[in-house]
């Protein structure tokens, strides 16, 4: 009996990782035949857990929705993760969370064993959250645009673009995309017939939405974090550098693309919510730059340099304020 009621819990937490599994995959994994696969099947269905069969040559299992909650079955490292991602998402980026993430966090502490529970206390007191102004996304949005992406259904919306202008859109979604403490969404935009990155914290879904597709091809990863990074400032300005294009590569505080003009010259294209950040960035490089193209990087400069100028003029010279100098 023993036996059984750990290749049950074993096959719950095999359903539970995956949505599909077929006998014989399961018959393998839990080292039975398919016998004893559709028994211990019934068995979990007579407790009240929602097991799917779909007959055929390629049928299978899969654990359904409704019915009785399955027992969470996590390794150590797992559970340490979900705890800290708990913890984190009480202070993160999703409107409304807050407070589940918090309820949530205690009912899974008071499953783990005592030393678990010490080390993701650890965590908590040691690792400091602090308050961003970053928009926040609402949860029942995000959960909307998630079950898009798996069910490839079009998501038909109104966007708000950063100068407040809304539209009425509609794309294929792909993929969900945190970066920076923002959303985004990775989707074809049927309009535009091109790939788009949308920030969810501007998007309103419409219902119902649209027709099913076929998935595309996703673009390539290095692209995909391009598409986010251009989407992602309000200013943007085109950069030629009189450094290598590693030097900037390791210098910026930001992904950067980067592309090579020569050994020691370089071109790319920052971005900023604010140009005299931007501006900032740059003089952390600490290599000579000429603006391409960025009217108000230009002007945020230009009143950079005169404040410096100013401090500079009011300030005490260094030569004849240092009581140690002995003079020239």
């Amino acid at each position: 009996m023993l036996e059984t009621s750990a290749r049950l819990l074993r096959l719950l937490a095999l359903l539970q990782g995956r949505r599909d599994w077929t006998s014989a995959e399961l018959s393998a994994r839990l080292g039975v035949t398919g016998r004893t696969v559709r028994k211990d099947v019934d068995r979990l269905r007579r407790l009240g857990y929602p097991v799917e069969a779909r007959p055929g040559v390629s049928g299978g299992y899969r654990l359904g929705s409704g019915g009785s909650l399955p027992p969470l079955l996590l390794d150590e490292q797992e559970a340490v993760a979900v705890a800290v991602g708990l913890r984190t998402a009480a202070s993160g980026s999703v409107t409304g969370i807050e407070e589940t993430s918090v309820r949530a966090l205690a009912k899974v502490q008071q499953l783990l064993p005592e030393r678990l529970r010490r080390k993701v206390k650890t965590i908590q007191l040691y690792a400091l959250a602090t308050p961003s102004p970053d928009p926040t996304v609402d949860g029942s949005v995000l959960t909307t645009v998630a079950d898009a992406c798996r069910d490839h259904q079009r998501l038909r919306f109104d966007y708000r673009s950063r100068d407040g202008v809304s539209t009425r859109r509609e794309a294929e979604p792909y993929r969900l995309v945190h970066d920076r403490r923002r959303w985004y969404l990775l989707a074809w935009d049927t309009g535009k017939a091109a790939w788009r990155t949308f920030r969810v914290d501007r998007l309103t879904p419409r219902v119902p939405g649209g027709p099913h597709f076929t998935p595309r091809p996703l673009p390539p990863d290095d692209e995909i974090t391009a598409m986010v990074a251009r989407g992602a400032w309000q200013y943007r300005a085109r950069v030629i550098v009189h450094a290598p294009a590693q030097y900037v590569r390791d210098h910026m505080p930001m992904r950067v693309d980067v592309t090579e003009l020569g050994p020691d010259r370089c071109e790319f294209t920052p971005g900023s919510d604010h140009p005299l950040m931007l501006a900032l960035y740059l003089g952390l490089l600490d290599a000579d730059f000429t603006v391409a193209d960025g009217p108000e990087l230009t002007e945020a400069l230009s009143r950079l340099a005169a404040r410096y100028r100013r401090a500079i003029a009011q300030s005490p010279d260094p030569k004849t304020s240092d009581p140690d100098s002995s003079g020239p």
